[in-house]
């Protein structure tokens, strides 16, 4: 029988996201708002085309981040392992610089307000949050947001080097119209790269939700998982010599309330809910091919209303209301029941549990006689390869450079909008409203169903969130056939991380 283990997982809907930094705002004000912690953004909203926060973080050259596949088929840390830990274990050359992110700063506002009365404006002098010395900003969190009014950070984005020139011009042809916006968090993978690459064993998965957390008693500030996690998703606080990441806000979750960033969310973008998911076949999923690593990701997530799989999963100690939420899980129905939503570089092999549904809107955008138009017509459904936004570009972030998957969702995201226009506008027939739905193998109830899970869904629909199970979960940890590996990642030690 399989060994069948529960995920809390997320999709985000980048086609909703409006770039607000509301998600951002209200996560700094919970978690990132103390010392040594002024320059961690857990979570972040980057412009893209753009080089995100860190600087060119998927630059997995400089950064060395995720896992590698070896010419022997076995896995591997790019950053660290047994011998190259041991030598780098006081230096490590992949780590992010302060100057990758950002120093902190703050401004003098007594110069401003108590300045005497004078001719000549007083103004308030930005000041180092780290020295507390003068300083000259030349970066800050979200820098290149909206292209800053320049598309020189856009041009650096490293994901652009799959394009031709040609593709290259067509997406900066109309400034501040081409990019659209990716919210960032840690993904809550399945087989974490920070908690394989930690010395002391302090990173771990939970047993019960598979929320990734650093124990703070055990952290030892090697930081080894900082270059190690290929998305700049673990910090490290200057000010207590500890590494720090999200922690999906598991103390709302688990009293059944949504993540800080989630509940806050202006554009409804999030959705939060629980998959099922087969354990034993991490490994062979993780060592595919890149062009089939989006298609075995979704082949580890199991039909929760499958009866084998709920008898093997009340096997695995999955508490049946668990199981209930599975079957009601949002994220199950974007990822593998409509297949829309897709894992962010899935190439890095760490099996994010956080999917994005790809943007339309900036797709379907065209220049029509020096005009900027939205195009949404059953002629250009039939032709993707024109997109406004390269798809070969979304492919880089989303499917490791297969088209196929980006093709699928788009193409059943525009026959969903067809659908609705010809019932809302009328400026469509019905037939090729029906036409667009075949193409996209879609049916009505689904359409429908996609729908009203993206516009009119309630709170409750969005975050279907588990009960919590602490308790079954310590159980669950001390049989002694799972207890196998770090201690607190047990039955789900992430391949490669050695005894």
């Amino acid at each position: 029988m399989i060994k069948v283990r529960s995920q809390i997982s997320m999709v985000f809907h980048l086609d909703k996201c409006i770039g607000c930094h509301t998600c951002s705002v209200a996560c700094k004000n919970i978690w990132t708002d103390r010392k040594g912690a002024e320059y961690m953004w857990w979570n972040n909203v980057e412009t893209k085309p753009g080089t995100g926060f860190p600087t060119q973080w998927e630059n997995q050259e400089k950064y060395k981040g995720g896992w590698q596949l070896g010419e022997d088929g076995k896995l591997s840390l790019r950053s660290t392992g047994k011998g190259q830990g041991l030598a780098n274990i006081f230096h490590a050359p992949a780590m992010p610089t302060m100057d990758d992110y950002y120093e902190p700063f703050t401004y003098r506002y007594g110069d401003l307000f108590n300045a005497p009365a004078g001719k000549d404006q007083p103004t308030a002098r930005p000041v180092s949050m780290v020295t507390g010395e003068t300083i000259d900003i030349q970066s800050g969190p979200n820098w290149d947001d909206d292209l800053s009014g320049s598309p020189i950070y856009a041009a650096n984005d490293p994901n652009l080097s799959s394009l031709t020139d040609g593709e290259r011009k067509a997406l900066f042809e109309i400034e501040r119209m081409v990019f659209f916006y990716i919210p960032r968090m840690c993904n809550h993978c399945v087989n974490p790269a920070c908690v394989a690459a930690c010395p002391s064993g302090a990173l771990y998965k939970r047993g019960e939700d598979g929320i990734v957390l650093v124990n703070q008693e055990k952290c030892r500030g090697w930081r080894h998982c900082v270059p190690a996690c290929p998305y700049k998703k673990v910090y490290y606080n200057w000010g207590n010599g500890k590494s720090e990441k999200c922690l999906l806000c598991f103390p709302r979750v688990e009293t059944g309330q949504a993540p800080a960033c989630f509940h806050s969310c202006v554009g409804r973008i999030r959705y939060l809910g629980v998959l099922l998911y087969n354990a034993e076949g991490i490994e062979n999923a993780a060592k595919c091919s890149e062009q089939d690593l989006v298609e075995k990701q979704r082949e580890l997530i199991l039909d929760p209303n499958d009866p084998e799989v709920i008898e093997a999963a009340r096997a695995s100690g999955i508490p049946d209301d668990v199981i209930t939420a599975a079957k009601r899980s949002p994220v199950y129905r974007f990822v593998k029941e409509w297949r829309m939503a897709l894992p962010l570089h899935p190439e890095y092999r760490t099996m994010p549990m956080l999917f994005y549904v790809p943007p339309l809107l900036p797709v379907v955008g065209r220049i029509e006689n020096g005009n900027y138009e939205s195009t949404i017509t059953e002629e250009f459904f039939g032709s993707l390869k024109e997109a406004r936004v390269p798809i070969k570009y979304l492919a880089k972030l989303f499917s490791a450079g297969n088209i196929t998957p980006i093709e699928e969702s788009l193409r059943r995201l525009m026959a969903v909008r067809l659908m609705r226009r010809s019932l809302g506008v009328g400026d469509l027939s019905p037939d090729k409203a029906d036409k667009a739905l075949h193409e996209a193998n879609l049916s009505r109830e689904q359409a429908e169903a996609m729908y009203k899970l993206t516009t009119l869904a309630t709170f409750d629909e969005r975050f279907v969130i588990p009960p919590s199970h602490r308790e079954q979960a310590i159980e669950m940890m001390r049989e002694p056939e799972l207890h196998k590996g770090e201690s607190g990642f047990g039955p789900r030690q992430a391949p490669g991380r050695g005894p």
